[in-house]
């Protein structure tokens, strides 16, 4: 099998919405679609990977960098046992990189990485759930995915009676578990929204999880989580600094409800250090790594290995990011779970076209690869940015 080309696009995901910490408005995904010499049905197979919301494009470094380390490498460097090896393209891929800093360049191999399971699933003629359940999992695969609907996002003119609406169309679409925004407003008024939304619940705090996006200092995450603490909420997401283990672990000791971190940690030694000084309790407490920021499926496998060292396993793991890379991965690996889009980052999140969602669960596609073909609006935008 070879590399034939390596097309690197940037495609909008602005949106007139905001969190605790930024705005849409001017938000970008890195698109990439990797051709191969291998034929499908007449065609070539074409390996399709993009970047989770929250983090912009990373066209220059996948053109400077990532991109041409692939392309100037032999078949065999890349090849191993199944064909199209990923673990071998990502070697290439961080050759000459230093470890540390994981910044946005762990953006531009986990786009890359996304593609090379994708294309390595067509070859194989299977979807890429089954392929990771087949090599990684003696086969088991979780048929019904549990999922939940994130949204809540701060708007311009949005009240109270606008989110309690959005929440009822989530639960319209056959989602039992959704999230909301807090932290861009003063508590009171997130009180307040904390509240309209649980009415449209009926009032069961398990069935509504708050994310703050990094916001508050520690005082303030200590103050917002003893006030939230009666509702008892499904999880308290990201209070603080992603990387300020110590503020997490200290709020463990002020908050016994579950919390949730980790979307915003990009490296295995990340992940470990979260681990070790974080403070999170394997009994309740949810990890969100994202490997499509993250360096991609291959260090996201490196992440997993860590987790029972401890006390944690693939279960306490719902990634970040609603989109189908996370849902095979849930699938094929046994994860705890996937986030959801319904209403926002269209097409990039959200799952194959059909697919129904029932109790905040759903099935999987039968579609070879990620299943980005089966998402009619998905394949056409990454199509059309690619080949121009």
């Amino acid at each position: 099998m070879k590399i034939v080309e390596i097309r690197n696009a940037t495609a909008p995901i602005r949106s007139k919405i905001a969190n605790a910490y930024i705005d849409f408005s001017k938000m970008t995904a890195s698109v990439v679609a990797i051709v191969t010499d291998v034929v499908r049905d007449g065609q070539p197979v074409i390996g399709y990977g993009f970047n989770s919301n929250g983090r912009y494009g990373a066209k220059g470094l996948l053109a400077e960098r990532f991109i041409p380390r692939l392309l100037e490498a032999a078949p065999d460097d890349y090849n191993g046992e199944h064909g199209l090896d990923p673990h071998k393209a990502w070697n290439l891929m961080f050759t000459n990189e230093k470890p540390g800093g994981h910044g946005e360049r762990s953006v531009a191999i986990g786009v890359l990485d996304m593609a090379m399971w994708d294309a390595a699933a067509k070859i194989a003629g299977v979807p890429l759930w089954r392929l990771l359940a087949d090599r990684y999992r003696d086969g088991e695969v979780d048929s019904r995915i549990f999922v939940y609907a994130a949204g809540g996002y701060y708007q311009p003119g949005k009240g109270l009676e606008a989110l309690q609406d959005e929440m009822r169309r989530y639960l319209d679409r056959g989602y039992s578990v959704v999230k909301m925004k807090v932290g861009g407003t003063p508590l009171d008024d997130d009180i307040s929204r904390i509240e309209a939304v649980l009415d449209v619940l009926g009032g069961d705090g398990s069935r509504l999880a708050v994310d703050a996006n990094g916001r508050f200092n520690l005082d303030q995450a200590i103050n917002f989580g003893e006030t939230i603490a009666p509702y008892g909420l499904r999880w308290y997401e990201e209070p603080g600094d992603p990387l300020d283990y110590a503020l997490q672990a200290t709020l463990a000791d002020h908050y016994s409800g579950p919390m949730a971190t980790g979307e915003n940690l990009f490296s295995h030694q990340d992940a470990r250090n979260l681990l070790r000084h974080g403070g999170m309790r394997p009994d309740r407490d949810i990890l969100q790594f994202d490997c499509a920021l993250s360096y991609g499926l291959v260090e996201y496998l490196r992440t997993l290995a860590l987790l029972p060292d401890h006390g944690f396993g693939p279960r306490n793991v719902i990634p970040h990011g609603g989109h189908q890379m996370s849902l095979n991965i849930a699938a094929g690996l046994g994860l705890g779970g996937n986030e959801s889009y319904p209403d926002v980052f269209h097409p990039f999140g959200g799952f194959a076209d059909g697919i129904v969602v029932e109790d905040s669960r759903v099935g999987l596609p039968d579609a070879p690869g990620i299943g980005f073909e089966a998402r009619a609006a998905l394949i056409a935008l990454m199509r059309e940015v690619t080949e121009t």
